[in-house]
């Protein structure tokens, strides 16, 4: 049973930093990319930040220059650094990954959420 946990969420002042975890358990092959979403009381969810097997990170214009994903490694761990918070940031945050359980079988995964709350 492959599951994603998440760590690192609080309450932070705006201006400041916070560092979310995942960490992808498991027996599985491989992970094919990784990524942060996050969801405000209200609103859709929405795509924060993805980084690929191929070592390729992209980012949502809100975050952009302000947020930084870690790339893939062994660790099977996504490491998503928060600089620079605004309220509007404010939200849960949630990790998603695709992952190949066996050489032709990829499934989508999410974790269970982190509370991000920005102070202003």
């Amino acid at each position: 049973q492959v599951q994603l946990v998440e760590s690192g969420g609080g309450l932070v002042q705006a201006g400041g930093s916070r560092t979310l975890t995942c960490v992808a358990s498991g027996r599985f092959f491989y992970i094919q990319d990784m990524a942060w979403y996050r969801q405000a009381p209200g609103n859709q969810r929405e795509l924060v930040a993805t980084t690929t097997r191929g070592g390729r990170t992209q980012y949502s214009d809100s975050v952009k220059g302000r947020f930084t994903i870690s790339k893939l490694n062994t660790n099977n761990t996504s490491v998503l650094q928060m600089n620079m918070l605004k309220s509007e940031d404010t939200a849960v945050y949630y990790c998603n990954a695709n992952i190949y359980i066996s050489a032709l079988t990829r499934n989508d995964y999410w974790g269970q959420g982190t509370q991000v709350t920005v102070s202003s």
